[in-house]
């Protein structure tokens, strides 16, 4: 019999077991594939003392050694078996797909997704820093000071490592975090429950490369492990719904990565041509399952809303539940089958009192909530309604959902709430203009770009390099 699989705590890059464990959870059969130590709040605490030894670790290594050793592990994340656990077990790229695909419901062909997203930002770490820092010399860092367009810069660091709260729904998120050790910044990370799997590989993939494993320190734990690590590293980066990102909101430090809703904005012109845009918006509803901050969960017209959410719906109502094997999934299964039918209930719930549609219902075989292959799943479900203030057309799930809201043109900028992803359709100069302005849209695409494609030098959501450091007035003696 072989050895149970245990994911241990990484202090400092050491594996250290812990006495209280969880198990991994295979979704589809309900068998145990594992156990992941937990950490006590009082061991991360303990740890954060020892943080600017951790940073010391890579302050010492110049940046431009940092950036190959994070393009070396972008090779390795890809490509190479590496250690999982504590017990000598090795993970290939095959069994980390079906390990991710087995604990969180990701379908193999979305984790094969995910992977090339995350290789892709490490691969090109050169342009996202450059996006980063707005083209900033990073020699700068080394040195503490630098000249830049003939003017003395210098940077101060905010902080000795970069705390984590990490989700369970995307691994492509992680690709947020990854440019910190190129910044020479050590990563203090909750995995999440579910989803230890990705930020493990990518600790090993980066100690394969070179790194020094100071720089990663993972904490599997309860909600407990997660206060202690927004509260004691003086910059963190938090992952979750509304409901668990709400009260950390303002407090200073801490860049939260909540709902996205993401939309696609229609002007006035092209709310009459609105058929060639179909295909654009399903995409934007579907991709990766319809589980990120990037999906579109909101489409927002002047005109022809009905005509627009039937087009949609007609189209999304194709897409069913499959295995996750299935090289065409098109949608995640929900580890918990409970939170989908809850989930479906609310949304039954929000429409019973006529003031929007589910304009799906007409075009699908079946319920939204739907099994295959022992998991259970969301199908697709689009919303019309002409009220901005009904619940749905503010709402945002992990499955694809959108709502079609049609409201009076003068009115569609002004009610459409926050917006991490606006792609505003129109070549209506007046109306283009007004998006320009529009503090609701956080990234703003002009043109009928998918809310779900971003570029490598233009992050979606925050600025890693703003976050972690923060350019100082500085004068300098020259020496006589």
């Amino acid at each position: 019999m072989s050895e149970t699989l245990h994911i241990p705590l990484y202090r400092a890059g050491k594996a250290y077991r812990s006495m209280n464990s969880q198990p991994l959870i295979d979704i589809r059969t309900g068998e145990s594939i594992g156990e992941m130590s937990q950490a006590h709040y009082a061991v991360i605490a303990r740890d954060q003392r020892h943080q600017s030894r951790n940073q010391a670790a890579l302050e010492r290594m110049p940046v431009t050694e940092l950036i190959d050793i994070t393009k070396r592990a972008a090779d390795i994340f890809m490509k190479d078996e590496l250690p999982v656990g504590d017990g000598g077990a090795t993970q290939s790229p095959e069994d980390y797909l079906q390990q991710l695909a087995a604990t969180a419901g990701l379908p193999v062909a979305m984790g094969q997704l995910n992977m090339e997203k995350i290789h892709g930002v490490m691969a090109n770490i050169e342009n996202v820093l450059e996006g980063l820092t707005r083209s900033l010399d990073l020699n700068v860092l080394d040195g503490g000071y630098g000249e830049v367009d003939g003017h003395l810069v210098s940077y101060q660091r905010q902080c000795d490592s970069l705390g984590g709260v990490l989700p369970n729904n995307s691994p492509g998120v992680h690709g947020l975090w990854v440019p910190a050790i190129a910044l020479k910044m050590p990563l203090v990370l909750r995995p999440g429950s579910a989803e230890p799997w990705t930020p493990f590989r990518l600790a090993e993939a980066f100690f394969k490369a070179g790194c020094p494993r100071e720089a990663f320190s993972l904490y599997p734990s309860d909600h407990s492990g997660t206060h202690e690590i927004l509260l004691r590293t003086h910059r963190s980066i938090f992952f979750g719904d509304k409901s668990t990102v709400e009260r950390w909101n303002n407090r200073g430090g801490i860049q939260i990565h909540g709902p996205g809703w993401s939309k696609v904005i229609f002007g006035p012109d092209a709310a009459q041509n609105w058929q060639e845009h179909v295909d654009m918006i399903a995409a934007s509803v579907v991709a990766n399952g319809g589980r990120s901050c990037i999906n579109c969960s909101g489409v927002w017209t002047s005109a022809n809303g009905r005509e627009i959410a039937a087009a949609i719906a007609e189209k999304l109502a194709k897409v069913d539940a499959s295995g996750l094997d299935d090289p065409e999934a098109g949608l995640a299964a929900f580890p918990n089958p409970d939170v989908a039918r809850a989930i479906s209930d609310m949304v039954d719930d929000s429409l019973r009192d006529g003031t929007a549609e589910d304009m799906t219902a007409q075009f699908r075989d079946g319920d939204r909530v739907s099994e295959a292959g022992g998991c259970t799943f969301l199908r697709p479900t689009v919303i019309y309604t002409n009220d901005p203030d009904h619940p749905l057309a503010r709402a945002e799930y992990i499955f694809p959902f959108v709502t079609v809201v049609e409201v009076p043109e003068e009115e569609v900028l002004s009610t459409i709430g926050p917006t991490l992803i606006g792609t505003v359709v129109s070549e209506d100069n007046a109306f283009r203009g007004a998006a320009m302005t529009n503090r609701h849209i956080d990234r703003l695409n002009l043109g009928p770009i998918p809310t779900y494609q971003i570029s490598w030098d233009q992050p979606h959501e925050g600025n890693l390099f703003d976050h972690l450091y923060q350019q100082r007035s500085f004068q300098l003696t020259k020496a006589s």
